[in-house]
């Protein structure tokens, strides 16, 4: 793999809004040919169109065959990965005794398996080229847990144990590995929260705090352009006014 981002071939899941519009447009200018894939197939092909050199796939990250299906296309079209980034996510919080089961489904499904089919998918391509990063989307609250994001930091904090034993057994195929772990970011998160009273709470928080999503894009460029003996592991960031 060679050093910066020009050229490399870079995957990203959720990327019709929020953190993956904003680092596919920054990769994008720094030159990145990228594979995009999110369920709102009209956004993502209106990205890609947008941004050049870039493809767009109609992609659920909880159906298996449809991440392997958005790999394939990016092998198929530009003949390799380099960085593959699994970044949807969801965020449907309310306090566990609303047992709002069907919430922990969906999230669940989304954030976990979501990122173990990116996994799957572009892990016999790195091992085949010796070479690969995977990036992953966790969150602040994979590191701190408050009441109403029990589940959701649940899930986040799956993520992060994923990454970090995937970071160990790739070390033989030159594979790095990074999590990203956002505060609160202006994104489209607080509307799959499906409690009217959460999702007003989470919606406020947000525009009192946020930061724009170009935060989490530099973060991912930052960790992809360093040379290949560099293998940035973990970035945490925060708003500067974000308490916890």
């Amino acid at each position: 793999m060679a050093d910066g981002i020009e050229n490399k071939v870079i995957v990203i899941t959720g990327a019709s809004s929020g953190l993956g519009e904003a680092a596919a447009r920054l990769l994008a200018q720094r030159g990145a040919k990228l594979v995009l894939g999110a369920r709102r197939s009209d956004r993502i092909e209106a990205l890609a169109a947008e941004l050049g050199e870039a493809i767009a796939l109609r992609t659920d990250v909880v159906v298996r065959a449809d991440v392997e299906a958005l790999v394939a296309a990016a092998v198929e079209r530009f003949g390799r990965i380099d960085v593959m980034i699994a970044n949807a996510g969801i965020m449907p919080n309310a306090p566990i005794e609303k047992l709002l089961v069907e919430d922990w489904d969906r999230v669940v499904d989304v954030n976990i398996k979501g990122v173990l089919y990116g996994i799957a998918a572009a892990l016999p391509h790195f091992q085949a080229q010796k070479s690969g990063h995977f990036i992953t989307t966790s969150s602040v609250a994979g590191h701190k847990v408050r009441r109403g994001s029990t589940v959701y930091a649940g899930t986040k904090s799956a993520v992060r144990a994923i990454s970090e034993g995937l970071r160990q057994e790739v070390k033989p195929w030159n594979i790095r590995t990074t999590i990203i772990s956002p505060g609160a970011v202006a994104t489209e998160l607080a509307d799959s929260v499906t409690d009217p009273e959460w999702r007003a709470s989470t919606k406020a928080g947000y525009a009192a705090t946020s930061i724009p999503a170009d935060s989490f894009a530099r973060a991912v460029a930052f960790a992809i352009e360093q040379p290949e003996d560099v293998d940035i592991n973990e970035i945490l960031f925060r708003p500067t006014s974000q308490e916890f």
